[in-house]
């Protein structure tokens, strides 16, 4: 079920452009139904005023509340209800595995028809979330319909959470489902060569950080990694060359209050001003560490081929075309993708905006061409 017209998709399809950023090329998606520049997708725009309650203003700061009064709160707030696009009969699969003391639930989605083939390409999914929230089901939808599309076995990792389960056990449960994966390769009836992991947002951020272990450690293999629009800096941690600004976001007057209020994410800030970060780690000097902090890591040499993909009017943004620098830098094959007028968290609005099925599509072409 689609809110759109499906010639959206075939302009975001034929219609791209590129510019260069810091040495990068960008392939611009078009915005499809507003070709003026600096303006919200009118229907991103209308599903913010549709779903969020409150007046679409400029945010004011206000004293914290204790985390456990907010965290509740914002994990209530999280998602969108999407829908299901596929057009095959899709098996859906559900185990649980062992990470340390944790128990990980690990979904798994493959189209019928493909269980024949025992060398299928696979995509390992980490949700976002902030490290506190977000669900395996929010994105249950974008996996399905990835599986169809690439012919793949999508995994959908249920992680700990923040603050119960604070930094590193995400990480470690995010790493040892994807080794698991890969130990498992010829069980799953998978090619252990053709691994993928992505994931959105904070699962970028782990996305990001699993591959650089995975590359410390030797193992798992990696085949490729797809970071939607990655957190890889914390706080105010950043490396020579790194800025951001909102002089990098191009806003129209009469929409301005509310895109400058939907790129706070990844604007540097105190360690203690971070809800979701202090709820995340314990001490301020773990924001540089590297697998907190991608973006800081000694070198990003021998790290999958990539795939970026950020908003134009996200705060991450920023984070998502740097990092795609630092592994142009280091000899890594990249891909990056910039939505006009699209927002932070846009793949859970999949059937309500045609950017979220036009970044699946995307994603599978790669997967299949591994």
């Amino acid at each position: 079920m689609r809110k759109y017209d499906e010639k959206a998709i075939e302009k975001l399809q034929n219609e791209t452009t590129t510019i260069e950023n810091n040495g990068v090329k960008i392939i611009l998606k078009p915005n499809p139904f507003e070709d003026r520049a600096g303006y919200l997708d009118p229907l991103e725009y209308q599903l913010m005023k549709d779903f969020w309650a409150t007046e679409l203003g400029e945010a004011k700061k206000e004293e914290q509340p204790p985390l456990e009064v907010v965290v509740p709160i914002m994990r209530d707030n999280m998602g969108f209800p999407n829908y299901n696009l596929n057009t095959v009969e899709i098996h859906t699969k559900y185990e649980e595995i062992a990470s340390g003391e944790n128990k990980v639930g690990l979904w798994r989605y493959y189209p019928r028809k493909s269980e024949r083939n025992k060398k299928r390409p696979a995509f390992v999914f980490i949700h976002g979330g902030g490290w506190i929230g977000g669900s395996v089901y929010t994105v249950e939808n974008f996996c399905k319909l990835l599986s169809e599309l690439s012919d793949a076995v999508v995994f959908n990792v249920d992680y700990s959470l923040a603050p119960e389960k604070p930094y590193p056990n995400g990480l470690n449960d995010n790493y040892n489902a994807i080794k698991y994966v890969y130990d498992n390769a010829e069980a799953y009836g998978i090619d252990a060569d053709k691994i993928c992991v992505g994931g959105d947002s904070a699962g970028g951020n782990y996305t990001a950080a699993v591959c650089l272990k995975a590359r410390d450690l030797g193992t798992p293999k990696i085949a490729m990694q797809i970071l939607i629009y990655p957190a890889v800096a914390m706080a105010d941690a950043k490396v020579s060359g790194y800025e951001w600004s909102e002089d990098f976001f191009d806003m129209c007057e009469e929409q301005r209050h509310i895109i400058k209020n939907c790129i706070g994410l990844g604007r540097p800030a105190k360690f203690g001003d971070d809800m979701m970060l202090k709820a995340y780690i314990s001490k301020e000097e773990q924001i540089y560490d590297p697998y907190v902090s991608p973006m800081l890591a000694k070198s990003h040499k021998g790290l999958p081929k990539a795939i970026l993909a950020g908003a134009e009017f996200d705060g991450l943004r920023i984070h998502t075309e740097f990092y795609a620098k630092q592994l142009s830098d280091a000899g890594v094959d990249v891909k990056v993708f910039r939505y006009k007028g699209m927002t932070h968290a846009f793949i859970d609005k999949l059937g309500h905006a045609p950017q979220a099925e036009d970044l699946c599509i995307e994603i599978a072409k790669a997967v299949k061409e591994l």
